[in-house]
């Protein structure tokens, strides 16, 4: 599992602030503290920050690399603030350009970029018709995604297919789950392209409801086995890493459970809670 980090996003309490004043003691912890958690990527998001967002985010790329050396997924729809932080990436790994989708402007706008720096790109179900109501309608957007990025020389082992998961609480019709048509677009997308990767925001699931982490850490274990491979979440659920570990071991994707058994002898897996006994 590829985990990205999501925690430095200016749209977070404080940080658009923080960006402001440059407050370097911040996002260094922040880049830390989620790579000794686990991320293998960091995503950098400044998008509150219209006016200034090409130097704001070209400030923290050059901060966070020089924190931690973690590649970064470049978070903004700006091509402007792309290219500028594209141009500073530094490392043998490449970034993940987050991201691109079937809308006519967005897509033309960013193609360019992800062929001319040979990155990954996350490639959203989505296009100049809007939002998908189902999975059978993100499956379909999806194609005529993947048509044009494979036609345009993307490699397909370069896409992150995201299914687009919506606030489950923000459905107004009862007979539709976001999260079961997300589920549904992952397996239809493991279908379609053995070998594209299927990318999704999970905390994206759960926005607008009571106890988070709890919708988060389920709806991760479900996607996994539906055929998530990178997950966009907060690396610091100790308890969501886990369950990652714990997933991957038990659909197959832990070859020998060598990952999970590593991580329980470095003491990264350990139960939830410790039963006290009863008093007498």
């Amino acid at each position: 599992m590829l985990i990205i980090g999501e925690r430095i996003n200016t749209s977070r309490k404080g940080l658009d602030e923080a960006v402001a004043n440059r407050d370097e003691v911040v996002f260094r912890e922040l880049a830390r503290t989620q790579v000794t958690a686990g991320a293998n990527y960091l995503d950098v998001n400044c998008g509150t920050r219209i006016s200034t967002e090409v130097d704001d985010i070209v400030w923290l790329a050059r901060l966070v690399q020089d924190e931690t050396g973690a590649p970064l997924s470049i978070d903004t729809p700006n091509p402007a603030a792309t290219e500028a932080a594209l141009k500073v990436h530094t490392g043998e790994r490449k970034p993940i350009l987050n991201s691109i989708s079937g809308e006519t402007e967005r897509y033309d706008k960013m193609i360019g970029l992800v062929k001319e720096h040979g990155c990954g790109v996350i490639a959203l179900a989505l296009d100049d018709e809007g939002m998908p109501a189902n999975g059978p309608e993100r499956l379909e957007k999806a194609k005529r995604l993947m048509d044009r990025l494979l036609g345009d020389g993307v490699p397909v082992e370069h896409i992150y297919l995201d299914p687009l998961a919506q606030p489950i609480g923000s459905s107004i019709d009862p007979e539709l789950s976001y999260g079961r048509e997300v589920l549904w677009t992952l397996r239809a997308f493991k279908e379609a392209w053995p070998g594209v990767h299927c990318s999704a925001g999970i905390s994206n699931i759960s926005h607008g409801l009571p106890a988070r982490k709890i919708l988060n850490q389920a709806f991760v274990v479900m996607c996994i086995e539906a055929g998530l491979d990178t997950a966009i979440v907060d690396p610091n659920d100790g308890y969501l890493m886990q369950l990652v570990l714990a997933a991957e071991a038990l659909v197959g994707k832990d070859p020998l459970c060598a990952n999970y058994i590593a991580a329980a002898r470095a003491g990264r897996v350990a139960p939830w809670a410790k039963r006290e006994p009863k008093k007498k």
